[in-house]
């Protein structure tokens, strides 16, 4: 990821304001720490660079080291983790638009 984008959604990020040892625990602590990331808006940018980055330590996007290390293993053949979680959340908003009828700020008429 490019220092400007990473820039970009670290400045919106739930967890700017945190202690960085609030972040960067072990065993039970981490639960703690992976709660900051629950509804913050940048948590898919987050999660991608930690996983495009190989980063070893601390909670990035609401998943520990251990988590990213198993869905590395699991999905080697990924070469961007950013377009692929991308490329899901616009599945997802799509879906989920399309379930609801449509997005709600669509104009009708």
């Amino acid at each position: 990821m490019v220092g400007d984008d990473q820039e970009t959604w670290a400045a919106r990020a739930t967890c700017r304001t945190a202690e960085p040892d609030e972040l960067f625990v072990e065993g039970a602590a981490q639960n703690r720490a992976k709660a900051v990331c629950t509804g913050c808006p940048v948590r898919t940018e987050c999660l991608a660079h930690a996983l495009d980055e190989r980063i070893e330590h601390g909670i990035w996007g609401g998943m520990t080291e251990r988590e990213r290390r198993a869905l590395l293993r699991r999905r080697p053949l990924v070469t961007s983790w950013r377009r692929l979680l991308e490329a899901a959340r616009s599945e997802h908003e799509r879906n989920t638009a399309a379930d609801d009828g449509g997005a709600p700020w669509e104009a009708t008429g």
